[in-house]
């Protein structure tokens, strides 16, 4: 998706430790004219699909599902990282360690919002070591969910996440997927360039 991997080489910043910060356009302030048309190429992408939900993990993931839910019409559940006196009854759960914060979080979702009746889209803005993407995926196993596939905004391409998850057997479209990145020169090369 050219537009966004302009933006992204225009208005994101490389930062030490693999970090590429695109939070004045993606995950912090958001541009929604840029979501809009994140929203419409991945309901092109899984054109075709029996979708019945969309699910992310909070907090950055939310805003992008729901753009992309409207797409689809379909609801967005999203994995809490917390457990919070406003979900009641039983949960699934699993831990899932973030790349970013360097810490292990225990995530839920409840029962009520999840089923073996569901047809599932997992929508995030980051992949890097896919451990957000293997909880979510252990979660919707709990839920007896089928997979429908994964969205993902920007793929690190140069972390195994991106691998592990296509050796599943999984449908896996990321928009744009980063090769390298140099921190010092501030460069970034693309998968196909």
């Amino acid at each position: 998706m050219d537009l966004l991997k302009e933006r992204i080489r225009r208005d994101g910043t490389i930062k030490k430790g693999n970090v590429l910060k695109v939070d004045s356009f993606l995950n912090h302030q958001m541009d929604i004219g840029l979501m809009n048309e994140i929203g419409k190429e991945f309901k092109r992408r899984f054109e075709g699909k029996n979708i019945t939900k969309i699910l992310t993990i909070e907090a950055s993931g939310i805003g992008i599902a729901c753009i992309v839910a409207q797409y689809f019409n379909v609801p967005v559940v999203f994995a809490k990282k917390t457990q919070s006196i406003n979900i009641d009854g039983e949960v699934y759960s699993t831990k899932i360690e973030s790349f970013t914060h360097k810490k292990v979080y225990d995530v839920i979702v409840s029962k009520r919002f999840l089923s073996e009746e569901d047809h599932v889209l997992i929508i995030d803005d980051f992949l890097a070591n896919g451990c957000a993407l293997l909880g979510l995926l252990d979660i919707l196993n709990s839920a007896g969910a089928t997979v429908e596939g994964i969205g993902i905004v920007i793929e690190k391409g140069f972390q195994d996440g991106g691998e592990r998850i296509r050796q599943m057997g999984i449908q896996l479209e990321s928009l744009a997927i980063v090769e390298s990145m140099d921190d010092e020169k501030g460069t970034i090369v693309f998968r196909g360039e």
